[in-house]
């Protein structure tokens, strides 16, 4: 079973465990419960919202990332395990001492693989995406020219529309972009733990505020895929941040690409991802793992057909 995003958005909710199961009440009664096996993020919403330290220790064994959200629905903490992979000290120590050129190379590829995704999307939605391939296959050894930028002026108005402008504080659009890129980031930290790296050491971000620099970097190549998503809401009617626009954007992990051996959901090309940086890292193997396009039945957000 794929597992799923869990939100609670509720205040006065408390979560606990029992049985295997996280159990959700209010007022000291019962409302709801999912299996801890099969949830994939937990994300904490509610401000009013608390939770038993127990919930915590059986989320953190099984590498599930627990995320707290501030007003503007991005996330400001998260929860990850002090324990994890049985290579991980081998691994992050490979991470660590990572030369230079090595991480200038893997940003090149990050670039020309989020580029193309852009022009993907953009011909999914009847939009000319040629200047963004042309762009995607110019992109050179740390992306000097900021290919990634010019991409980005490019991308946004054909995307979004011409009057629209990236701003994390506004909402709308805006909104709901910040809850899809919480919900990628929380499952590229759930996937980087489970490899068995750091995910505060990375390849290009260097915000020094941020303790998920490697998955805003891993990332990257996965954000277009939220972007069609809100802008197939957006085109439907979608104005607000309700509970159907977010399970909607929860879903986006369990879209269905291209992969080396036939569909995968995204969660598991963000796995493959991961892995196959770890394995770079180690010298096993010389390139990172990226999947296709998403595929014409994709439903998440409305789907891409």
């Amino acid at each position: 079973m794929i597992g799923r995003v869990v939100e609670i958005a509720t205040d006065g909710t408390h979560l606990a465990v029992d049985r295997g199961f996280m159990t959700v009440s209010r007022e000291r009664e019962r409302v709801g419960q999912v299996a801890l096996d099969d949830i994939s993020a937990l994300v904490v919403h509610g401000h009013g919202a608390t939770f038993s330290a127990n919930l915590v220790a059986r989320l953190s064994e099984r590498g599930t990332p627990m995320v707290i959200c501030g007003a503007n629905h991005a996330s400001v903490s998260m929860l990850w395990p002090a324990d994890g992979h049985h290579e991980q000290g081998m691994r992050m120590q490979a991470q660590a001492d990572a030369p230079k050129p090595l991480g200038k190379r893997l940003w090149r590829d990050l670039v020309r693989a989020k580029v193309s995704v852009q022009a993907d999307v953009l011909d999914a939605v009847g939009e000319r995406a040629g200047a963004l391939r042309d762009l995607a296959k110019s992109v050179r050894s740390g992306d000097p020219e900021n290919i990634e930028a010019q991409a980005a002026r490019r991308y946004w108005p054909l995307m979004m529309g011409e009057n629209f402008s990236r701003d994390r504080g506004a909402p709308g659009i805006n909104a709901m972009l910040n809850y899809g890129y919480m919900v990628l980031r929380a499952a590229t930290a759930r996937s980087i733990i489970a490899a068995g790296l750091h995910p505060s050491l990375s390849i290009h971000h260097q915000s020094r505020g941020t303790a998920l620099r490697l998955a805003d970097d891993l990332m990257e190549p996965f954000r277009p895929h939220v972007d069609i998503v809100v802008r197939r809401m957006d085109e439907a009617g979608a104005g607000d941040l309700d509970r159907d626009v977010k399970a909607r954007l929860a879903a986006v992990t369990t879209l269905d690409l291209e992969g080396p051996k036939g569909a995968s959901t995204l969660q598991t090309c963000i796995d493959r991802l991961a892995l196959s940086l770890a394995q770079v890292y180690l010298g096993e193997r010389d390139r990172l793992i990226f999947p296709g396009p998403a595929l014409p039945l994709a439903t998440a957000g409305g789907g891409l057909s």
